[in-house]
């Protein structure tokens, strides 16, 4: 991340830092351990991960154990600690498509579980605290299957624990020691955060359309997978194309979240639909569902080409695909 520049600039930015300063360390940090993983060719990248899928499945449900007990014990340890348990549905309680990124393809690649759990606990935080944010905004009823947490309790609550889970989750990244993804953290937030207001305070009740509503997807949705998809790179290079294969995959989602959005099947989205066409926002929804699929399609395709370069990245990025994004995704676009 270069110093001075703006994360209103092109998106990505994140995704195109040279390895300096802790970058660097942990650069040299990985070389020491490259040995445990085989460096392995693209023909034989496929059926290496065919032979590690039962035992990286095991690894991934230690791992998500551990992010929970991550997540919670921050909680546990704020001044809300008495109602840490309360609140607890309200937190990681979803698909956790974005940690799920970081833990496979990390744990495939070598992070070590400090690391990735850390930074897998910390995206989730982070979403957590934007859909608190975004409950009130859209004035959201249902969410996960629940009420709203700003329906059940407050909306000054809802705004204040979106606030601390957001602190809390830069407070588990500082603590990695790795300031390089302290400062991808921090940047790619902010890129949500701009789209989010952007998208509040200036375009909205303004005429829609595909390029603005892609801008958007990108940039308030694809940043958080960014986030989560770098924290699972050990070298610049890794993490400058997992960066971007995030920002891709992310606004995949996002269009495909526009459609279910749109559909007002409730009882299959466990949330409230039908507040951007209600609140005027620029979504996905102003070219055709079929089109909307095909592109969606399209983006995952890309996300994937993007870490050619990187066979066993590539191999771990399309399990991922195959297991978790995509059968949620096009469910999503079908429902």
């Amino acid at each position: 991340m270069g110093r001075g520049r703006r994360s209103s600039g092109p998106p990505g930015g994140a995704c195109r830092r040279d390895p300096g300063g802790a970058d660097r360390a942990a650069c040299c940090a990985s070389k020491k351990v490259s040995g445990r993983i085989p460096v392995i060719d693209a023909p034989d990248a496929l059926a290496y991960f065919q032979r590690m899928t039962a035992r990286l499945d095991s690894r991934l449900q230690a791992d998500v154990r551990a992010l929970f007990d991550l997540m919670h014990g921050e909680l546990a340890a704020s001044a809300l600690r008495s109602r840490a348990a309360e609140f607890a549905p309200y937190i990681g309680a979803g698909k956790l498509l974005r940690a799920r990124l970081t833990l496979r393809v990390g744990a495939a690649n070598g992070v070590v579980p400090r690391v990735r759990r850390a930074s897998a606990a910390a995206v989730e935080m982070i979403h957590a605290a934007s859909l608190l944010h975004d409950d009130v905004i859209d004035g959201g009823l249902l969410r996960r299957g629940l009420p709203t947490f700003w329906k059940s309790y407050s909306t000054s609550g809802a705004i204040l624990l979106g606030d601390l889970l957001l602190f809390k989750a830069m407070h588990l990244v500082r603590a990695t020691g790795r300031m390089d993804l302290v400062c991808a953290f921090i940047e790619l937030a902010g890129v949500v955060c701009e789209a989010e207001a952007e998208q509040e305070l200036v375009r909205r009740q303004k005429p829609a359309t595909w390029p603005l509503a892609i801008s958007t997807a990108r940039r308030k949705t694809g940043a958080l997978f960014a986030c989560a998809a770098l924290s699972a790179g050990r070298t610049a290079a890794e993490k400058n194309a997992l960066c971007e294969a995030g920002y891709l995959l992310g606004t995949a989602y996002q269009i495909a979240d526009d459609i279910l959005d749109g559909s007002q099947n409730e009882a299959h989205a466990g949330k409230t639909l039908g507040t951007d066409r209600v609140r005027g926002k620029a979504t996905a929804a102003v070219r055709s569902p079929a089109f909307v699929r095909r592109h969606a399609e399209k983006l995952c395709r890309q996300s994937t080409a993007q870490l050619a370069r990187f066979p066993r990245l590539a191999a771990a990025w399309q399990t991922y695909l195959d297991i978790e994004f995509l059968p949620i995704v096009r469910a999503q676009m079908e429902a």
